[in-house]
């Protein structure tokens, strides 16, 4: 991966987030923007160490299965599943569950699902407060998912968070899913809504 494409990817999130905060404030989009990248992150951080420590025992899927392999896993072996979050939380120091990982999260929003919304409070949830010793406590507290600038009712909610995550994992798929990839995305949507409110990127 290139500069140069480090680059294009940084613009082509911020030009989903120029087009999709509406009338939104845009220090307040930016907290939704920053949380679902950091949720991408962990998501990809999480299912890499996975697919690593399982290794031959890694779920197949057919092509057409639009599916996380670790909700493949946990279907196939419901009685294992506690043996191996405990195995994760040894060695990658959190456990993010099948439904609550980006891409669960992404295949919802693009079929427009009406769970999306309560899944992805459910998520952060877990992720904050039961995923290794509230490590991330607070991690998401900066958004909240209720808020009226999403929409009056759960239903429009819903809609715009499904619009948002869905935009962002297309613009995300024109990528090589490299996680210094993300950071440096990350880094640079950081750069712009600081430049977008008159402070330094290291306010944010």
């Amino acid at each position: 991966m290139t500069q140069q494409d480090r680059i294009q990817l940084g613009k082509t999130l911020w030009a989903i987030a120029d087009d999709l905060r509406g009338s939104m404030n845009a220090d307040d989009f930016r907290d939704y923007m920053l949380a679902f990248l950091f949720l991408r992150y962990l998501s990809d951080n999480y299912e890499e160490s996975a697919q690593k420590e399982l290794g031959p025992d890694w779920p197949a899927q057919d092509e057409d299965d639009r599916r996380s392999p670790l909700a493949v896993l946990y279907e196939q072996n419901p009685a294992d599943s506690e043996v191996f979050e405990n195995l994760m939380r040894r060695k990658v120091h959190y456990v993010i569950k099948p439904e609550y990982l980006w891409s669960s999260i992404a295949e919802q929003a693009r079929t427009q699902s009406n769970e999306m919304l309560r899944t992805l409070q459910q998520g952060f949830r877990f992720i904050e407060n039961e995923s290794f010793s509230s490590n991330f406590q607070g991690l998401f507290s900066e958004i909240s998912l209720d808020s009226e600038k999403l929409g009056k009712n759960y239903r429009q909610r819903n809609n715009k968070l499904c619009t948002i995550i869905q935009k962002i994992s297309e613009g995300l798929a024109e990528f090589p899913p490299e996680r210094d990839l993300l950071g440096d995305a990350y880094e640079y949507l950081i750069g712009q809504f600081a430049a977008g409110s008159g402070k330094k990127a290291g306010e944010f």
